[in-house]
């Protein structure tokens, strides 16, 4: 049975293992390494960050959500990310945390998510698929791996509760 909590610093450990595991695909994000938690932490909103545990109350995936601008006027805009341990992949978690995640950001008023996705990343695409974003359009070669210039796919989901007056 897995459950789904509020992420708190002590998780970091299984939360920055969850990462190093996404990194080291090659498809998951530019970052070549995990940061320290104060990074970490920095880095992403204090609302909208979740763990989903699995019977043995071990952090298996991780969602959290990053401002897209310090602009007032794009504030209840956010980047998300959603990753996943290795041995717990194409269960329904990564459906799991998405779904919450949407459900936390519009009570913190959050309208809009998006996400940049690598195209070859598909397992990813069409989660958000199904979690009701669409694909917006893609950056083309906007950063460099390794030597290789990346696209990523661009995806957007609006809320329909949050923001609409």
């Amino acid at each position: 049975m897995i459950s789904i909590r509020p992420l708190i610093a002590e998780d970091y450990p299984s939360v920055k293992l969850i990462y190093e595991q996404g990194i080291s695909t090659g498809n998951a994000t530019f970052e070549t390494q995990a940061p320290p938690w104060e990074t970490w932490d920095k880095n992403h909103l204090t609302k909208g960050r979740i763990v989903s545990l699995n019977e043995n109350n071990e952090v298996v995936g991780w969602a959290a959500l990053t401002a897209v601008s310090g602009r007032c006027v794009y504030s209840g805009v956010a980047e998300l990310s959603v990753y996943i341990h290795v041995n717990a992949r194409k269960q329904g978690i990564g459906k799991m945390l998405l779904t919450e995640l949407i459900l936390e950001s519009e009570r913190q008023n959050i309208w809009t998510l998006q996400a940049g996705i690598f195209p070859e990343n598909i397992a990813s695409i069409e989660l958000h698929k199904h979690c009701g974003f669409r694909q917006i359009g893609y950056h083309e070669k906007i950063g460099k791996m390794k030597g290789v210039w990346r696209d990523t796919v661009l995806m957007e989901r609006r809320s329909t509760l949050v923001g609409i007056n």
